[in-house]
This record gives C-alpha cells, structure tokens and sequence, in this order.
C-alpha cells in the first residue's frame, strides 16, 4: 500500500474541476487524481495536462452511480493509506424540462451524490485532510423566501438525516407545484447548492468530534466562472475559479478559523445563513 499523499477532484475532466486538477498537480506533494464520469473524456484530460508537464492519475468515478462510487473507494483503501484532499466539484445545472423534473435531477447529483462520495471516502480521510465541497454564490439562505425553512437549515444541531429529509420535501413540493408556497426558492440549483453549504456546516461538526485530528471540510463560491454549466458567460477563467478551491484544499496544519465555513471565491469567508 502506497505511503504517498492522495489528493482526489470530482469531474476533473473539464472547467473548475479540470484547473483545480492542473493546480494541485503543481502544488500538493503526493498523487492527484482526476475522476471523471466518462473513461475517454477524463484520459484525454489527464493526456493535455501530461502536454503541460503534469503527471495526474486517472480513475472512472460516477457520483450518481452507487457501484462506480464503491468501487473507487475500494480501490483507494487498497492502494493507499488514506486520503488527504476530497474536492467534491462534480456537479450539474439543469435548465430544460418541467420545474419538477428540474428539482429531482438536480438534488440527486448536486447534493444526494455529493454526500454518497463523502459516505464512501470520508472513512479513508488521514488526519489533517482538507475536503472542499463546491457550492457558489446561490448557496446562501438569503435566497429562500420561507423563514420556517431557513431557520430549520440554520439550526446548528441540524442533521444530516434531518437535511436529507427537508432536500426532499423540496422535491415532493416540487412535483405538487406548491415549492413556492411551502417557502422554497423557484431555483432547484439554489437548494441544492444551499444543501451543500448546510451540509458542510454538520459535516464539520462531526469532524470536530472525530478522533482523526485536524480534519477541515469547507464550502466554496468558486465565482462566475467561463464555463459550459455558465453558458460560458462568466467573466473569470478556470484558473481564477479554481484559485479559492485550491487554496482550501491546502489550508496548513492547524487551521481554526477556515473551518466550516463558506468561502467566497476572494478567500473571504462569509455566513450563508446571513449573507
């Protein structure tokens, strides 16, 4: 079994998750791997970053897909002693169909299959790992209408199963057609992404509780970023969204304050329950 250090980055093989990939290769001491749903599509990444120098590793990972998931954990615990960095970037915007069918796909991979990698990997985590999970500017409470809803995800003895469980009512409310007047946003994309930063928050708790030392988790608005789930409309390059992630994925020993927290893409940390 491999003593190396293992950084691992979901949907690597293009935009944020591609540079995030491209930078941990030049700055993280230890094995990065860049995971991608698609077999050709992630070796043809891993061959361009070879281009530039770079020496990525490559393993097929669906976050949707419970045996993909398994299987990458399994071949993690059997070829290293545990992991260092989780940056979980995999994530989709969905902006065609009926609001319901919007709401249902959209938790299932940008929250329900970010928390299964974490399900699976989390028990490898080494002392001292750094977890990244990407939110963005749509992840904070402010945007959600309903104040029962917000004070329910603001509660910091929220669960996990209690999360899971208001993610959804989120979707039964969609399918009914009354989101609105049960207090959630008209956005599936905003809940998911305010899921993930509320879950960052129990996630750390327990960390804080774990007898592995020094695990950090946090969540990131990478910005508006240039990329196909943008339309290609934002006005930052990959290599500036990816800028903040990676510096929460190399966050030094010991770290206090960024912890828990919802990091905006300048590295400032912000409140999603109050911004």
């Amino acid at each position: 079994m491999a003593t190396t250090r293992l950084a691992i980055v979901t949907g690597g093989n293009k935009g944020i998750g591609y540079a995030i990939v491209k930078d941990l290769c030049r700055l993280f001491d230890g094995d990065v791997y860049l995971t991608a749903r698609d077999v050709g599509r992630g070796l043809a990444a891993v061959d361009r970053l070879n281009e530039l120098g770079l020496k990525p590793k490559f393993h097929q990972l669906d976050v949707t897909d419970a045996d993909s998931v398994a299987a990458f954990a399994a071949f993690v615990a059997d070829n290293y002693a545990g992991v260092d960095v989780l940056v979980n970037n995999a994530a989709i915007s969905v902006k065609t169909g009926m609001f319901d069918f919007q709401a249902e796909e959209t938790v299932r991979v940008n929250y329900f299959a970010l928390r299964s990698v974490c399900d699976a990997l989390f028990p490898l985590l080494r002392a001292g790992a750094r977890v990244v999970n990407l939110s963005s500017s749509l992840g904070r409470l402010s945007l959600f209408p309903g104040e029962e809803l917000k004070r329910k995800l603001s509660s910091p003895q929220l669960t996990v199963d209690e999360l899971d469980a208001l993610v959804r009512q989120f979707v039964d409310c969609a399918k009914a057609g009354d989101h609105a007047q049960a207090g959630w946003p008209t956005s599936a994309y905003t809940v998911s992404k305010v899921a993930v930063s509320a879950l960052t928050s129990v996630q750390q708790r327990a960390f804080d509780a774990d007898p592995r030392a020094d695990i950090v988790v946090n969540s990131v608005h990478p910005g508006h970023v240039d990329t196909d789930m943008t339309d290609h409309k934002g006005p930052l390059t990959i290599e500036q969204g990816a800028e903040a992630p990676v510096y929460l994925s190399l966050l030094p020993p010991g770290e206090s304050d960024v912890k828990g927290r919802y990091v905006w893409c300048d590295k400032t940390v912000k409140d999603w329950r109050q911004c």
